[in-house]
């Protein structure tokens, strides 16, 4: 038996990201897909004083709009800086940020040397899989054969990676033709991303929805503990 997840690389993603991916044996970046604006392909979020912030990276996309989320390259790289900068003074008295920051650090500085958005993402996502102690094969859609159509390509996928299971992100229970997945003789089954419990966590009201690094430098070796990955 072999469980699959795919999805579209994101900068910095939440919990919920990692979970998808630590409850699998294989997880596929799904970059060949149109790059979409105004989402969690170049932008998360972290908690300040002031509540949270945005960090977002600047990438060229003006008049591009069919291009793939492989595609998009970075504007500039001052982004890497200013982004560490703001990290670093919001995180800076949490309670693990000493034990994580020269190596988060170290990514950011690394990331002045590459131009294209996917493979940034990939950098964190699989230093953060690291830190985590998450083990899943990472993969990228480019590595294998594409069909046409929407849930078809999905069955594909996972068909010609060796899967038997594909866990799907909730929202896409909207599109999904189940029975291609069914037809095919894989299980489909859908992450939940409810019951989470709450962490010790700076700057006022509890808040789910920021970057997996909010857990990391707030909980350390027990951010596992806060997720529905099993420890």
């Amino acid at each position: 038996m072999k469980k699959v997840a795919i999805l579209q690389s994101n900068y910095i993603p939440w919990k919920g990201y990692f979970d998808l991916i630590g409850l699998v044996d294989e997880f596929i970046l799904y970059d060949d897909m149109q790059y979409t604006r105004r989402d969690w392909r170049n932008r998360n979020k972290i908690k300040t004083q002031a509540g949270t912030q945005w960090l977002t990276i600047p990438v060229d996309s003006k008049g591009k709009y069919y291009q793939k989320i492989n595609e998009t390259r970075v504007s500039d790289h001052e982004w890497c800086d200013s982004h560490w900068k703001a990290i670093s003074v919001n995180y800076a008295h949490a309670p693990h940020y000493k034990e994580y920051a020269e190596r988060i650090h170290d990514l950011y500085q690394r990331c002045k040397e590459e131009d294209y958005l996917s493979k940034i993402n990939h950098l964190f996502i699989t230093e953060i899989c690291d830190i985590l102690d998450i083990n899943t094969k990472i993969s990228w859609s480019s590595d294998y054969t594409l069909a046409d159509g929407k849930t078809e390509r999905l069955v594909s996928l996972v068909k010609d990676s060796g899967g038997t299971e594909y866990l799907s992100g909730p929202a896409a229970q909207d599109y999904i033709e189940d029975n291609l997945f069914a037809d095919a003789g894989i299980k489909l089954t859908y992450m939940n991303y409810d019951g989470y419990p709450e962490y010790p966590q700076l700057f006022g009201a509890f808040e789910h929805a920021v970057s997996i690094l909010d857990l990391i430098f707030n909980t350390g070796r027990d951010a596992r503990s806060y997720m529905k990955t099993p420890v």
